[in-house]
């Protein structure tokens, strides 16, 4: 339960009276957010409000504006100001609270509900998983019925177990209060302990969040926000939420109540992997779990926070999507997370006092704005540039080759962040022999889009020996005399993208000869959060479905190599060695790399097209032309039967986050249907870091079977994307986020 405020949460506050109180060093620029909030106050957004900003370890703004009550007797806000948190319960309480039991293994994800509570499986629930809850796509109901809860928890519990689904599990994203209720449910029958006893002594209690708690005591009330007039009494201390209110103030969906200065310490812990100032609550692996952006239909969210759906406008305007996260909760709080600037924005106000009608919707967003543009502002100057594995290797002057015989797997896409290229540097480096060079599909200068026979480099005289011609791997004498493989290609970062499966086959070869094999890793140009698409079905191994991956796989070069040594029999033997990289971040597309973009293979000429590649390049080995020989391959698919202009009004009604679909007809000069006009759509990105490849390419093949069931030939669709239930579904015209939402288990 509560505890009385210990005096002195914040020695670096400065208290003053109204217009607000604020943080020593506050960011010169932050005087907006005054601004913009004190205007909200003057037209009734709400009463007042306390604005806090953690960046980096340090509250650099702080303030508290208006008034904590207007009726009966006015009252200024202040910081130390109690909030009911309504929804904010949900992740804070809720979601962490599963997450310590995911940390002590008495949970898993994957787990169905009525593993935990067999009563609930009735009534097409038995399939709802806890996954599904966290992320609302369970299929249950927003809110059933107030009268549900008349006769108070138990009963109300009995008939959340009568409800039937909406939908099918996975199918919809439906924001809901029933969900978290019954996940508060398992947290108290899993740990034995009423959700509030839980959570204040595995998180609000070692924390030092003595202020937070369910239904505070009476002695703190005067420091509560009041909220709303009921029956003729404005609550005060006692939660908004009217089903927290009848299931005795505790539930999981709403019924919490914090300050801000608790508020910081719990996001310093979740900004901190899960622990603060030395106290751990979570793994760094739990608050990797709980805080990665998913994709659900219709948005992203979080297993408990939303990152990118109609419930996120408190993440204001240049916050990155799918990477930062946050929560808003009805009575008018929210809080916003940015891990990659180290940033939590908290907006706590009572926005329905006293009558219901106020409305912080805007103006949460506003705010996040305001912060955003003062703190990201200049963070990462366009010259950092990250450092790949050959810039390392050449840093250390070579070293860790000193003495070796050196067979080099490459291309054109292998050189330093200057330009130069492996082959070069790798020739001319002192005590080193390079005695060979092998070459991937495209060859060593990437230009050839057939069959590659071996040759020789005209600049080295060394012998170019062919992976993509008569053999797949290297040839034990073409081995001989190397004691050392490195490898430096540029991936695409799709699973069907064959210079995976040639770093797969040189490390099948490294091992058989007994050979050390160098990888030098470089970034996913098309990230390294997000992951799509279904897995690889198991005995549908090939050379484009090299090993069991979802279709766009997250990994870089050096990651994958690590997961082949450690899955693949035939690598284990492998002496792997991966030169990491410095400066990548996960979130960053290539464009953010400061590197060169330079063309991995001769069709994906731009960014754009690498990161159309998963979800268009699956229609290639179908009778359609995905723009090989014409200046946009894989941003444009036509053919002659397509119409083109009912494909992108279908297309564009489905409004795909981030993408835009114009008719356009063209004649490719090679390749499939050459010569002949196509009739067909330019794809357009206006969002990159919004849209989702997979879900493009699922929703092109919906509509193309959707309107030319006859006309186009999906026989060998199958080819890359290796996933007989996906295939089978995309048949039957199946609506594509329904056939998405079948791949969440297995990603998870």
């Amino acid at each position: 339960m509560m505890k009385m405020p210990i005096l002195g949460l914040f020695p670096l506050l400065i208290l003053v009276n109204w217009p607000g109180q604020f943080a020593r060093g506050e960011e010169p620029g932050f005087s907006l957010i005054d601004t913009v909030v004190l205007k909200g106050i003057a037209e009734k957004k709400a009463p007042g409000a306390v604005v806090s900003v953690l960046h980096q370890g340090q509250v650099v703004y702080l303030k508290a504006l208006g008034n904590r009550a207007i009726e009966p007797t006015p009252e200024p806000m202040t910081s130390d100001t109690i909030f009911d948190l309504a929804s904010l319960t949900k992740p804070i309480a809720t979601a962490t609270a599963l997450f310590t039991l995911v940390d002590a293994g008495q949970v898993r994800l994957g787990d169905r509900v009525s593993v935990y509570w067999p009563e609930f499986a009735q009534n097409g629930k038995e399939n709802i998983t806890l996954e599904h809850l966290l992320t609302h796509t369970s299929g249950l109901i927003a809110d059933n019925a107030l009268a549900d809860y008349q006769q108070g928890k138990g009963k109300a519990l009995e008939k959340i177990c009568g409800l039937q689904v909406q939908n099918p599990p996975g199918e919809r994203f439906t924001y809901s209060d029933v969900g978290f209720i019954v996940l508060g449910e398992i947290v108290a029958r899993v740990s034995g302990k009423p959700l509030d006893h839980y959570s204040q002594e595995k998180i609000f209690k070692p924390l030092g969040m003595d202020d937070t708690g369910f239904n505070p005591p009476a002695r703190v009330h005067q420091r509560c926000a009041p909220t709303q007039k009921t029956d003729g009494v404005i609550l005060r201390g006692v939660v908004h939420d009217p089903r927290a209110r009848l299931m005795d103030g505790v539930a999981g969906h709403a019924g919490l109540f914090s300050t801000q200065a608790d508020l910081v310490r719990y996001a310093e812990m979740i900004l901190g992997n899960g622990a603060r100032k030395g106290i751990r609550i979570l793994s760094p692996a739990a608050v990797r779990a709980m805080t990665t952006p998913r994709p659900v239909p219709r948005g992203w969210r979080t297993f408990g926070w939303d990152a990118d759906t109609a419930f996120s406008s408190n993440r204001g305007e240049l916050f990155p999507k799918r990477t930062s996260f946050g929560h808003t909760g009805f009575t008018g709080t929210s809080i916003w997370f940015d891990p990659a600037s180290g940033t939590a924005v908290l907006f706590l106000s009572n926005r329905v006092h006293p009558d219901g009608k106020g409305d912080v919707g805007r103006l949460r967003g506003q705010v996040a704005t305001l912060v955003a543009g003062q703190l990201l502002q200049g963070k990462k100057p366009p010259s950092q540039t990250v450092a790949t594995g050959i810039d390392i290797l050449q840093r250390e002057q070579f070293a860790r080759l000193k003495g070796a015989t050196v067979g080099l797997v490459t291309n054109h896409s292998g050189r330093n962040s200057q330009g130069a290229s492996a082959i070069d540097l790798l020739h001319k480096a002192p005590g080193v022999k390079l005695a060979a060079l092998f070459s991937p599909e495209h060859g060593i200068r990437g230009a050839v889009d057939a069959k590659v026979a071996d040759s020789i480099d005209e600049k080295t005289g060394l012998p170019v020996f062919s992976l993509y011609g008569e053999r797949r791997k290297p040839a034990p004498e073409q081995l001989k005399g190397i004691d050392t493989l490195v490898y430096d290609i540029q991936d695409a970062g799709c699973r069907y993208y064959t210079y995976i499966s040639t770093l797969g086959l040189v490390m099948d070869a490294a091992a058989e000869a007994n050979l050390r094999l160098i990888v030098l890793d470089r970034p996913n140009p098309i990230g390294g959060l997000a992951f799509n698409g279904p897995m690889l079905d198991p005995g549908k191994e090939s050379f484009v479905a090299f090993h069991r991956l979802p279709v766009r796989h997250s990994l870089t070069i050096g990651e994958l190599a690590k997961l082949f040594h450690q899955e693949r029999e035939t690598a284990k033997k492998c002496r792997l060695e991966v030169v990491a990289m410095e400066g990548w971040k996960r979130a960053a597309l290539f464009d953010a790399t400061g590197l060169e973009w330079v063309y991995p293979s001769p069709n994906l000429r731009t960014l754009s097209a690498a990161l159309l590649y998963p979800g268009i390049g699956l229609l290639e080995t179908t009778n359609l032309s995905v723009g090989r020989g014409t200046d946009r391959p894989f941003e444009w698919i036509g053919a002659p039967w397509m119409n083109g202009v009912a494909l992108a009004q279908l297309l564009n009604s489905e409004n795909l986050p981030g993408l835009r679909f114009v008719p356009f007809s063209q004649t490719p000069v090679s390749s499939v249907l050459a010569g002949k006009k196509c009739n067909g759509v330019q794809i357009f990105v206006d969002d990159w870091k919004l849209f989702e490849p997979l879900r493009a390419g699922m929703a092109v093949a919906w509509a193309l079977r959707k309107l030319h069931p006859n006309d186009w030939k999906m026989d060998r669709y199958n080819t890359l994307l290796a996933n007989q239930a996906t295939f089978d579904a995309i048949k039957e015209g199946k609506h594509y986020l329904q056939i998405e939402s079948s791949w969440r288990r297995d990603l998870a």
